[in-house]
C-alpha cells in the first residue's frame, strides 16, 4: 500500500504520487483476505493460495484493463470484500 500511495498521483490526495523513479505499471496489487476473496468469486483468481505468487496473478490480469496502471482496481476489490457483497 505505500508504494501505490507513493507512486500513483490520483490528484484526489489519496495517492500522492511523490516517487517518481518508479511507474504504477511496475507495481504490484497488495492481496489480502478481503481482495483475495472477491477475486476468486468472480473467476479472477484460480488458485487457493494467498502468496505473491496469487498477487502477480492478480495483477498480470488487472493489467488487461489498465497496463500503464493496474494497481488502480485494488481499491474497488477491496472495498467489494469489506462489505460483502461478494
Amino acid at each position: 500500500m505505500y508504494l501505490r500511495w507513493m507512486v500513483r498521483n490520483d490528484n484526489k490526495g489519496i495517492d500522492f504520487g511523490i516517487w517518481k523513479n518508479i511507474k504504477p505499471s511496475q507495481l504490484v496489487i497488495p492481496i489480502d483476505v478481503h481482495v483475495a476473496r472477491v477475486t476468486r468469486k468472480i473467476n479472477l483468481l484460480g488458485s487457493e493460495q494467498t502468496n505473491w505468487k496469487t498477487a502477480v496473478e492478480l495483477t498480470e490480469k488487472m493489467k488487461e484493463l489498465d497496463k500503464n496502471d493496474p494497481v488502480k482496481y485494488d481499491f474497488a476489490l477491496f472495498s467489494l470484500g469489506v462489505v460483502e457483497k461478494y
